[in-house]
């Protein structure tokens, strides 16, 4: 995927999204952030194609999603995650109460899609 500059509007409402940030968004960073799995660098809050991703990694071709109620039976969340899988990227979808619950097997899951070591 080329390089890309999104509009103005998106980036401030990125930067909004990463202070304004759910638990579980914040937990799951806290092992995202600095290449911890797998040694994969993860950017959070990222604006993209019109989207705000909680979490890509490009190197990957990864995006992880932490979801709260809103997103049950999403119709534009199948959406989007075939327009990202058209891209090539894998999307991971885990609801908040998973990731604040169950951290390790979130983690498991995420190893298990960059084909990493558990």
């Amino acid at each position: 995927m080329p390089h890309h500059e999104p509009p103005e509007r998106h980036r401030r409402h990125a930067r909004s999204m990463r202070k304004e940030g759910t638990r579980g968004e914040a937990i799951l960073w806290s092992q995202l952030k600095d290449r911890r799995i797998g040694g994969i660098k993860f950017r959070r809050q990222v604006p993209l194609k019109g989207y705000i991703i909680d979490f890509i990694s490009f190197e990957a071709r990864l995006i992880v999603e932490v979801d709260g109620s809103q997103h049950a039976e999403s119709a534009a969340d199948r959406i989007r995650d075939e327009a990202f899988a058209a891209d090539g990227f894998v999307t991971l979808r885990f609801w908040n109460d998973e990731v604040e619950q169950s951290l390790d097997l979130v983690v498991r899951k995420i190893l298990m899609a960059l084909d990493k070591p558990i």
